[in-house]
């Protein structure tokens, strides 16, 4: 795996870049701001790029807006989008506009190098990531008249978990259940929220965005 770096803090970058480096995964380049994130990707075409979301000039979503641009135009790249704090606008933002091989970390989170490579590899291999910190305060703002409505409690507890980007098998081990149940879960998740008859990578990141929205 071939990883560009961007961070305006030397030393959260060159944290993040140790850590990916001791997983045995490459990095390749390394950004100080979306100007040279831009160069860097068109340069080494990378596997991922890890971006913080608050960057040079303004340190709004300069990084946001690159991730954007970068899954617009190289779709081919997946990013992964690492921010100081807990912004579920932008969280969905970035999902709703290039579903897939995205996700959205708290930096808190990557405190733990097991979560930034596991989140690396599955961004890598065109998942859909949103931090579960995200997950629960979205969880908390459902509106009247929501879709979600539909879904029972452990329906919610497991369509939560496919906003983490959990496959089901890491579902069933979370909530102790077997597979087959899980399994039976999702598709009346499916089912409620009128995914039925869409693939199956498309309705996972359907009801994730319905999760989102919601």
């Amino acid at each position: 795996m071939r990883v560009v770096v961007a961070d305006d803090s030397v030393l959260m970058r060159r944290g993040i870049v140790e850590t990916i480096r001791a997983a045995g995964r490459e990095v390749v380049a390394e950004a100080g701001d979306a100007r040279a994130l831009w160069a860097a990707v068109e340069f080494e075409r990378p596997d991922v790029a890890v971006i913080d979301i608050r960057m040079p000039p303004s340190h709004t979503t300069e990084g946001l807006d690159a991730a954007r641009r970068i899954r617009a135009d190289r779709p081919e790249v997946a990013v992964l989008v690492l921010s100081q704090y807990v912004e579920s606008a932008y969280a969905l933002r970035l999902v709703q506009d290039n579903p897939g091989s995205v996700g959205y970390l708290i930096k808190d989170r990557i405190l733990d190098a097991r979560v930034l490579i596991d989140a690396l590899d599955r961004v890598a291999d065109g998942q859909t990531l949103v931090d579960p910190t995200i997950v629960a305060q979205l969880l908390g703002k459902l509106r009247r008249d929501n879709p979600l409505d539909r879904l029972s409690d452990r329906e919610l507890e497991v369509l939560a978990l496919l906003a983490e980007g959990l496959s089901n098998r890491a579902i069933a081990t979370r909530l102790t259940v077997t597979e087959r149940t899980v399994e039976a879960h999702v598709r009346s998740v499916f089912d409620k929220l009128d995914f039925a008859n869409t693939p199956e990578h498309h309705r996972r990141v359907l009801a994730v965005l319905a999760y989102l929205r919601g």
